[in-house]
C-alpha cells in the first residue's frame, strides 16, 4: 500500500493562514483545490464561547474523527436554516483557531468556496465540550460486563445485562452497584421508599426511569433491600401543636409517640409550643424509651439508620418551623458516627448547634456488651478520624473502639 504524502504547506498569510496546493496552481484551471489551516494557535477557550456555537459543535464532533473531512453542505445542513449565520461564524472561528482545516475548490464566478471541514482534534473537542466518546458505552461495558457482586441475586440479575445495549446495560449496572453499596451500608433492615434509593444511587429522586423500575421488580425483590413501595413514617414524640391547612395536631394529648407521613410533615405550616431542643435516637427501641422519658420542652425523633432522603426533607421542614439546637444519640460504632454525622445535616444547614448524646468513649467502657471490630469498622474508623468536622465526643469514641478492638450498641444505654 503506498505510503500517504503530506501536503507541502506553504508560509501562512496576513490571517495566519497556511495553503497546501491540492492542484497544480501554476496550471490554469477552474477546478483548483486547496486546504487552508492555521498552525501553532493558543489552546482555544470553548468555555467562553456562545452557548449556540458550543451546542452546534457539539452536534458536529460528538462523532467525527481526524480522518474524514465533513461535507460543508451537510454542516450546514444539520445545523439547520435557523443556525446557518451560527453555524458561518463558527466555520471562521474553527479555522482560525487551528482547529480545522478546510479544503476549498475554485467555483466561478464566486471564486473559492469551502467544501469540506476536517476536525483537527475531535477527541479534545468532546473533552472540553464534556461529551463522551463514541462507543464509549461499548466500550466500558466490556471492561465491565464481569463484574461479580458478593450477594447471589445481584450476580442473578447482572448477568440478565447481557442482551441489551451496552449504555442501558452500564445504566442498570451503576443500580446494581448502589443496590450493593445500599445493603453494604445495612440499610436493607429499614424502610426505605423508591425515591430514596434514586436518591441514593443517582442524588435525584427521579432519576431513575420507569422503564428500570421495571426492570429492577422482574429481576430482583426490592423488599429484600428493606424498599417498600409505600411512604414510610417519621416517628416524633413532642409537646408542641402542629397546625396546617386543614386543622391542628396536639402531639401533647398523645401518650407516647406519633407516626407522620412524610406529605403530612410537609402541610405543617406553623408549630406552637415548640421544642427547645430536639433529640435524635437510632435504635428503635432506644427511641421509645426516650420518647417515654422526654423533657416537656423536648422533641424526640427516630432516626432511621442512615438518614433517607424523605427523613432529611421532613426534618428540615421541622427544624425550618421550629429551630432549635440537636442531641443525636447513635450506636457506639463506626456505622454510628457516620449516621450522627449525616443526620446533622439539616441542623448545620439551619445554622443550628448539634452534639453527641450517649456517644462518647465512657459510654462505650461502660456496655456490658460489646462486639469486635471488623476490618471494614477499622477501614471507617481511620476515614473518619481523618476528617476535620469530628466533634471531640466522637473522635473520643472512635479512639476508644480502636484502643478496646470493640464496638457496641447504644440499646442498654437508655435503661
Amino acid at each position: 500500500m503506498p505510503a500517504v504524502t503530506e501536503p507541502h504547506w506553504l508560509p501562512p498569510d496576513a490571517h495566519g493562514l497556511s495553503t497546501a496546493w491540492l492542484t497544480d496552481p501554476a496550471r490554469s484551471t477552474l477546478r483548483g483545490k486547496r486546504l487552508r489551516r492555521a498552525f501553532d494557535r493558543p489552546p482555544a477557550a470553548l468555555d467562553t464561547w456562545p452557548a449556540p456555537w458550543r451546542e452546534l459543535l457539539g452536534a458536529w464532533v460528538r462523532r467525527a474523527t481526524p480522518d474524514k473531512h465533513c461535507r460543508h453542505e451537510a454542516l450546514l445542513k444539520q445545523a439547520g436554516a435557523g443556525r446557518a449565520n451560527t453555524a458561518l461564524a463558527l466555520f471562521e472561528r474553527l479555522l482560525a483557531d487551528g482547529l480545522a482545516e478546510v479544503e476549498e475548490r475554485r467555483a466561478p464566478p464566486h471564486g473559492w468556496q469551502a467544501h469540506s471541514l476536517r476536525f483537527i482534534d475531535p477527541a479534545a473537542l468532546r473533552r472540553a465540550l464534556g461529551l463522551p466518546e463514541p462507543d464509549a458505552a461499548r466500550q466500558e461495558w466490556a471492561q465491565r460486563v464481569r463484574t461479580a457482586f458478593d450477594r447471589p441475586d445481584l450476580d442473578a440479575a447482572r448477568t440478565a445485562l447481557d442482551t441489551l445495549p451496552p449504555a442501558s446495560a452500564l445504566a442498570r449496572l451503576q443500580l446494581l452497584e448502589a443496590l450493593a453499596e445500599w445493603a453494604r451500608q445495612s440499610r436493607d433492615g429499614g424502610s426505605a421508599t423508591r425515591r430514596d434509593l434514586a436518591y441514593f444511587a443517582r442524588q435525584d429522586t427521579k432519576k431513575i426511569t420507569d422503564a428500570e423500575w421495571q426492570w429492577l421488580a422482574d429481576n430482583l425483590d426490592l423488599a429484600a433491600f428493606g424498599i417498600a413501595a409505600h411512604a414510610p413514617l417519621l416517628l416524633i414524640a413532642a409537646g408542641c401543636r402542629l397546625e396546617s391547612g386543614n386543622g391542628t395536631l396536639d402531639l401533647a394529648a398523645l401518650p407516647a409517640f406519633i407516626g407522620l407521613p412524610p406529605q403530612a410533615v410537609q402541610a405543617i405550616a406553623r408549630i406552637h409550643a415548640p421544642p427547645r431542643r430536639w433529640r435524635l435516637v437510632e435504635n428503635r427501641s432506644a427511641f421509645e424509651k426516650a420518647a417515654a422519658a422526654r423533657e416537656p420542652n423536648e422533641a424526640v425523633l427516630w432516626l432511621p439508620g442512615y438518614p433517607p432522603g424523605w427523613w432529611r426533607e421532613a426534618v428540615a421542614h421541622l427544624l425550618e418551623l421550629a429551630p432549635a439546637p440537636a442531641a443525636i444519640a447513635c450506636d457506639p460504632d463506626p456505622d454510628g458516627i457516620a449516621i450522627a454525622l449525616q443526620a446533622a445535616g439539616p441542623w448545620q444547614a439551619a445554622g443550628q448547634a448539634w452534639e453527641p448524646w450517649h456517644m462518647g468513649g465512657a459510654d462505650l467502657h461502660r456496655l456490658a456488651h460489646r462486639r469486635p471490630l471488623t476490618e471494614r469498622d477499622r477501614g471507617q474508623l481511620e476515614r473518619l478520624r481523618q476528617r476535620g468536622d469530628l466533634p471531640p465526643a466522637l473522635a473520643e469514641l472512635a479512639d476508644a473502639m480502636l484502643e478496646l478492638g470493640e464496638k457496641g450498641e447504644q440499646e442498654s444505654l437508655f435503661w
